[in-house]
């Protein structure tokens, strides 16, 4: 059994409000193609002028080649809504994605190897 895809919840600490986003096993193309139209929608519907994201790799496993591509696309396409992005989990390419994806992003991104941590800094 193989075990991928990505998770999007919402989640609330004290007052502040940031979308949670799981991502496991090894993401494909077909993966993106399901997640895409329900992201679209939901960030076309947000008030607020920037999102505060808490992505958790900790079951992250990669892209195939095309589910890379498609990862990029997407953050190009919504690169401006995003405010402070923590990328939690424990992957040595953390602090690489971290800064490969403040290219693509307006917002902050930071890595994190603690849950607690990540929220904290979410919650500045």
């Amino acid at each position: 059994m193989s075990r991928h895809g990505i998770s999007i919840g919402i989640e609330r600490v004290n007052e502040a409000v940031f979308v949670s986003i799981k991502a496991s096993g090894k993401l494909t193309h077909e993966d993106y193609q399901r997640i895409v139209p329900v992201i679209d929608s939901a960030l076309a519907k947000v008030n607020e002028p920037k999102i505060d994201v808490l992505f958790d790799a900790t079951e992250f496993k990669g892209w195939e080649l095309r589910a890379a591509w498609d990862d990029l696309k997407l953050g190009l396409s919504h690169g401006s809504h995003f405010g402070r992005i923590a990328l939690y989990g424990s992957h040595e390419w953390q602090p690489w994605a971290a800064i490969v994806g403040s290219w693509f992003i307006s917002g902050e991104i930071r890595s994190f190897g603690d849950y607690d941590q990540a929220v904290a800094w979410l919650l500045e």
